[in-house]
């Protein structure tokens, strides 16, 4: 495979990796960036190397050249890190405790400060953070983390990711990808923010939770778009406080760990077109944080006709998506730069898409963030996981049965590749918490639970927990096919047959994955061998097809379909049906003249 270069990456100052404040939904002034050049050794036995064998810059895993290492981790391997972080009158410091957060370790890893065990963790996309405060002394301490990756082996969570890569399926990585830092806090903090608005009342309830029930003040402040994004935690500081008491609209007073409603005169509403956000002070005793919502809704609502439609705020919005699944070619997992988040969500604009469906991956908080701030409504997808998939029925006889409309029950999981009930426990626990972490965006408007069948298993009782968890966005519950009948949406995956908009009465219809034209763009692309679907030999075709196929998506929208997903942004290895290259350096796909 060749190796292929984002600008970013080409550009990257390795003592300054992703700098930016990693959290913008709770943001502190105290910060400290673990990012950087780490010690790293591989072992076969779950035993520190006695000599580390080069330097690995975190959050790249070792697998992408960005992170100087380019080894794949294999299941039989332990991956160990180490750095060491000063300290400075921390004895002093009675009253304070040290918080250390990894925004993603894939798989599962075990973190140490100074030899003693100070996390333990498994689940390769979420965040996780530990109290080092009794582990950690003056002057130099040592962290080392352990990790173990079992990739397709396993049923844990793993996305796209195989360790034989091909086709739709795309280099295995592993170990830290996402920023390491750490924050000082009081004894007594806030440990996390939750928001819920109703436009219609001009309501937004903002729940502070907190180890005890303490006093806690909230401050809004006026709606403002963001056209430049706030990177670092004074920045969010100062905007809270900007021109005083000029910006501040309303303030409230409460308790932790209850439900502080907030009225609001004269709300501005969040669209894509004017992404308003409230930013907020947080004050409870010695602890104060930054955080923002949006005042808008998402809803399926009939028209004058009794058609079903996705609404923004009460008004049918139909959602031109793009399938993003989030890989880079030097980063691999891990965008080189925060400009190279804020290009993608750019551009996809540009390109006349106001969705993005993020495909089997969860990203970093700030990729969300800059969704808030831009814009760009996001479908996320629930990272799959499972046993080996049987491709003869979830791919092949799958597409045919759905294309016919015959509906198959998930009663045989083990033909989904889910027979381990370990796995079952472990993907409910992992849909509870991405919904936990993301569902403060305001761009968030859809879960899509299953996709195409990988894993899938109790589709109608994971539905309900959805709804349960967050009655607030709509929910995709099979994308693609093994459609159960619930949820909000009829799902439909289409690559091969004409386009329709099966109607539904109770459902409102999306073309959740359409498209897949492929075009190799000699000197942009990674492989030799090519996947995809349609395939075009020059660009004038390609476009020509694309907009042809974009006005057969607008003849079916009186007809009732409410949203489409063109298969994909970018090129990935093999997989050549991008609108941009895989270095993101030449757009394939022009916006069309409709």
């Amino acid at each position: 495979m060749k190796q292929l270069y984002t600008r970013w990456g080409r550009e990257m100052d390795p003592e300054h990796v992703l700098p930016e404040y990693p959290r913008p939904l709770l943001v502190r002034e105290n910060y400290t960036n673990l990012n950087g050049y780490w010690e790293y050794g591989f072992t076969e036995e779950y035993r520190e190397p006695e000599k580390y064998q080069g330097k690995i810059l975190v959050p790249f895993s070792p697998e992408s050249v960005l992170s100087g290492v380019s080894r794949q981790l294999k299941p039989e391997e332990y991956l160990w890190y180490r750095r060491s972080f000063r300290l400075e009158g921390w004895k002093e410091k009675n009253d304070r405790r040290l918080l250390l957060h990894f925004g993603a370790v894939d798989q599962s890893c075990v973190v140490l400060i100074n030899g003693r065990r100070a996390a333990r963790h498994t689940g390769g996309y979420l965040p996780f953070s530990a109290d080092i405060t009794k582990l950690v002394t003056d002057g130099e301490n040592e962290l080392v983390v352990s990790v173990k990756d079992l990739t397709e082996t396993s049923w844990h969570a793993r996305g796209k990711q195989r360790l034989k890569r091909g086709g739709m399926f795309y280099t295995a990585q592993s170990g830290i990808w996402q920023t390491v830092w750490m924050e000082e806090v009081p004894e007594q903090y806030i440990k996390d923010v939750s928001t819920e608005t109703d436009i219609e009342k001009g309501i937004v309830t903002v729940t502070v939770e907190a180890d005890e029930d303490r006093p806690v003040e909230i401050r809004i402040q006026k709606p403002r778009i963001y056209e430049e994004p706030v990177r670092m935690p004074e920045d969010a500081v100062k905007d809270g406080m900007q021109s005083g008491e000029d910006r501040e609209i309303v303030r409230a007073s409460g308790k932790t760990n209850e439900r502080l409603e907030i009225k609001m005169d004269d709300i501005v509403l969040w669209t894509c077109e004017t992404p308003y956000l409230y930013s907020f002070t947080i004050i409870m005793g010695q602890d104060r944080a930054e955080s923002y919502f949006a005042m808008r809704r998402f809803s399926a609502e009939r028209d004058e006709k009794g058609i079903l439609r996705i609404c923004l705020n009460g008004a049918p919005v139909f959602q031109n998506g793009v399938l993003d699944q989030g890989y880079w070619p030097d980063g691999l997992y891990t965008a080189p730069s925060d400009e190279a988040l804020i290009f993608d969500i750019r551009e996809m604009k540009k390109t006349g898409f106001n969705m993005a469906r993020k495909h089997l991956k969860i990203e970093p908080q700030r990729w969300y963030y800059h969704c808030d701030r831009m814009g760009m409504i996001v479908w996320q997808d629930m990272v799959n996981g499972g046993g080996e998939y049987k491709r003869w029925f979830v791919t092949y006889a799958a597409t045919v049965l759905s294309w016919r409309n015959i509906r198959i029950k998930d009663t045989h999981p083990a033909l989904f590749g889910r027979k381990d009930r370990n796995g079952m426990l472990e993907f409910v626990r992992e849909v509870k918490e991405t919904i936990r972490i993301l569902k403060e965006h305001p761009a968030v408007a859809v879960w899509v639970i299953f996709n195409e069948g990988w894993g899938q298993f109790q589709t109608e009782k994971l539905t309900g927990l959805v709804r349960e968890l967050d009655p607030s966005r709509l929910i995709d519950q099979a994308s693609g096919w093994f459609d159960q009948g619930g949820g909000d949406l009829k799902s439909i995956h289409n690559y091969f047959f004409a386009l329709k908009a099966v109607p539904d009465e109770n459902r409102a219809v999306a073309l959740s994955e359409i498209g897949g034209y492929t075009f190799r763009q000699e000197g942009h692309s990674a492989c030799e061998k090519l996947y995809g679907y349609s395939a075009y030999k020059d660009r004038d075709s390609l476009n020509r097809a694309y907009a042809e196929l974009m006005k057969k998506v607008k003849k079916l929208i009186p007809e009732g379909l409410c949203a489409s997903v063109y298969t994909q942004w970018s090129d990935i290895e093999e997989e050549i049906n991008g609108i941009y290259t895989y270095d993101r350096e030449i757009r394939k796909i022009e916006v069309p003249d409709l």
